[in-house]
């Protein structure tokens, strides 16, 4: 993920105050919560948003926007 922003997971790592095996770890998985994603992406600057795409159209899902 932080490949992808041009970040190292030694510099992700002290962005989000962990220690970088955790972010080994992390990019690893192939399932993890929706914020824990959030936080990992808002600290390389970024937002997240969740979208279903369905045949006649897409729909942007906000029910996740107060999850801490």
């Amino acid at each position: 993920m932080g490949q992808a922003r041009g970040l190292s997971q030694k510099k992700l790592a002290e962005a989000l105050h962990i220690q970088q095996p955790a972010i080994a770890k992390m990019e690893k998985r192939t399932d993890m919560y929706i914020s824990t994603l959030r936080s990992h992406i808002e600290a390389m600057g970024g937002k997240l948003e969740i979208l279903a795409s369905f045949p006649d159209g897409t729909v942007q899902i906000n029910n996740f926007s107060d999850l801490g």
